[in-house]
């Protein structure tokens, strides 16, 4: 089995780990929340103070009047061997020493003051303390503001409710255990620490009882029905303490001194002698040091379970974000044809139903398009007075001897011209559709989210080559309406009866008679010019209805899934080593996450380690 030292030692490196990375809160139970530390806990002056610096055996903690610790101390002590000198560090400092313990005083309240001002508010911000000496036993004590029962001058009449809540926050973590310290010289059942443990730990599995200021009981008066367990019960025993006087204090009566004085105290009183070998800041120590281990090895199990599922949270969250690139142009180069592939492969999802967007395209055939050649002005273009100027000025000094065909190839060709307008458009619509899903797909792909400089370069070759596909596209679609201009369906026309109309004869309905000779420039026949023209742009119509389409579709949609990237891969692979990098110049956000959960997971690595290699000797 593992010592007792290099067990806690180890507990005390991992939080000290953790605390460096920030690694104490968040979603779930952190690796800080699931290793066991021991909360100091009581009212304003009830000798917290006192107690933790006789278990540390040096003056150090700042004194005075009213709220004194106005935030968390995180105290580590380290036990070292004999004949080392004794220093402090701070984690705000971690590479200065201090081993002057009135500095480490001054240092606290000057660090408090900087989160808090030099007021009497509080901050849940801890402060960190480790303290390596061969006089203390390995141990991890969180020392927390005095529970009060008013506010003073100076506090915002929250105070009381905020250190409160800051107590609880600590002690209510089942992994914690509680150091109730009380005054011997009040009465237990008004005691603060007393009555707030009770409620985070009603059966008392957690709480240790520390009674304080026994010299200070009036006289005939004793403590030692408390200390047996007889007034109030604990599942632990209770442990009497004797702090400094006040003229101890002001003589700067050495602690190692004070403790000396402790024992003479408990061995020599008629009360309580006969408890003396579990009375006193030395044997608290000791009893804490070693039910904390006990609870360590207690935890290992749910500690390693722990450490095993941040692991795999970890590696996965870094392959989500993507690992380190290599430095070589091969590795970069392979690192952005990669991006590539996956920007591309999501806009084909989005183009093909597996993310949306691509049915817009098809809105815009059966939709947009029908609607916009529904509202050609054929009507005004193909009106009676249209017509008969259209054909006047097409037969020119020589008017039409039967039909004028002049006049319908010009009508005809008029108001095939209107279809440019609806196929342009619909090669507009889909070219903003396409951009919006290059953009959608460079942000959706989550590979791409660490290099803006190579999400910004890939845009501009898409949205590059989407133009030019664009262009083709509407070229294609202008050639084909003047296809449509350029060579007429002459079946049409041979199918329709250009003579005179007839009437019927009304003896015998089979039989018709002719009609006389018609006005070839009256509003009839010009209506009649019309409405055959109007036809044969039905016609022709219904047929770009569906050949758009498949034109802006081949020109465009198609072109984007094969050939999207093209030109940006022959660009590339010109490109040398330095440019290559300054493609993967990645966000300093991203780059700094990546460097913060390279360095959780390899703490959470250690600690396995560490664990495996101590915990089972």
């Amino acid at each position: 089995m593992a010592t007792m030292t290099s067990l806690i030692g180890l507990i005390n490196k991992i939080q000290r780990a953790c605390t460096v990375l920030g690694d104490h809160g968040g979603e779930g139970m952190s690796l800080w929340e699931a290793l066991p530390t021991v909360a100091v806990v009581g009212g304003q002056s009830s000798g917290k103070s006192s107690v933790l610096e006789s278990v540390v055996g040096r003056d150090f903690l700042p004194r005075g009047s009213g709220i004194v610790t106005r935030r968390p101390l995180v105290l580590q002590l380290h036990k070292t061997e004999d004949g080392k000198q004794e220093y402090a560090e701070f984690l705000h400092q971690p590479r200065k020493r201090f081993s002057d313990f009135a500095a480490v005083r001054q240092e606290i309240s000057d660090e408090t003051d900087r989160i808090t001002g030099k007021t009497k508010a509080i901050s849940n911000v801890p402060i960190q303390l480790s303290i390596y000496s061969p006089n203390v036993v390995n141990l991890t004590l969180i020392d927390l503001p005095g529970l009060t029962k008013v506010a003073v001058e100076g506090q915002s009449d929250s105070i009381v409710q905020d250190i409160e809540n800051m107590v609880r926050s600590y002690i209510e973590k089942p992994n914690c255990i509680i150091l109730a310290i009380s005054p011997a010289n009040q009465d237990i059942a008004t005691s603060d620490a007393i009555k707030i443990s009770r409620e985070v730990d009603p059966s008392g599995e957690r709480t240790f009882g520390v009674l304080t200021k026994l010299d200070l009981m009036d006289k005939g008066t004793n403590a030692v029905e408390v200390l047996e367990g007889r007034q109030y019960r604990l599942q632990h025993p209770w442990v009497g303490i004797v702090n400094r006087s006040q003229a101890d204090i002001n003589k700067n009566v050495d602690m190692i001194v004070a403790r000396k004085k402790e024992r003479e105290y408990f061995e020599t009183s008629p009360e309580y002698g006969h408890l003396a070998h579990k009375m006193g800041a030395e044997y608290l120590a000791r009893l804490l040091s070693q039910h904390l281990e006990l609870v360590i090895r207690q935890k290992i199990p749910s500690i390693i379970a722990l450490i095993k599922k941040a692991i795999d949270e970890l590696n996965a969250e870094l392959d989500r974000i993507g690992r380190p690139i290599a430095v070589d142009s091969g590795a970069k180069l392979y690192t952005i044809l990669q991006m590539c592939r996956a920007f591309d492969k999501v806009f084909k999802e989005h183009l093909d139903g597996g993310r949306p967007g691509g049915d817009r395209i098809y809105g815009v055939f059966d939709h947009q398009l029908p609607a916009a050649l529904k509202k050609l002005p054929f009507n005004r273009h193909l009106s009676v007075k249209n017509v008969e100027r259209v054909v006047t000025e097409a037969d020119g000094y020589q008017p039409h001897l039967i039909a004028p065909e002049q006049g319908y190839r010009r009508l005809i060709e008029g108001s095939i011209g209107y279809f440019k307008g609806p196929a342009e458009a619909s090669v507009d619509a889909v070219h903003l559709i396409l951009k919006e899903l290059v953009r959608k797909s460079i942000s959706e792909t989550e590979e791409l989210k660490r290099f803006p400089t190579l999400q910004a370069d890939i845009a501009a070759a898409a949205n590059d080559a989407l133009e030019r596909f664009r262009e083709e596209s509407r070229r294609t679609v202008i050639r084909m309406v003047d296809m449509e201009s350029g060579y007429l369906t002459v079946e049409f026309f041979r199918k329709m009866h250009l003579e005179p109309e007839k009437d019927s004869d009304p003896k015998n309905p089979n039989r018709s008679t002719p009609k006389p000779n018609v006005d070839t420039h009256s509003d009839s026949h010009l209506s009649k010019i019309g409405s055959n023209v109007n036809g044969y742009i039905n016609m022709v119509c219904d047929s770009l209805k569906h050949s758009i389409p498949k034109a802006v579709v081949h020109c465009q949609v198609r072109e984007a899934k094969r050939s999207l990237l093209n030109q940006f891969y022959v660009q590339v692979g010109k490109r040398e080593k330095d440019q290559l990098g300054a493609l993967l110049d990645e966000d300093p956000a991203l780059m700094e996450k990546r460097s913060q959960l390279a360095k959780r997971l390899e703490l959470y690595k250690q600690a396995m380690d560490d664990i495996d290699s101590v915990a089972w000797k």
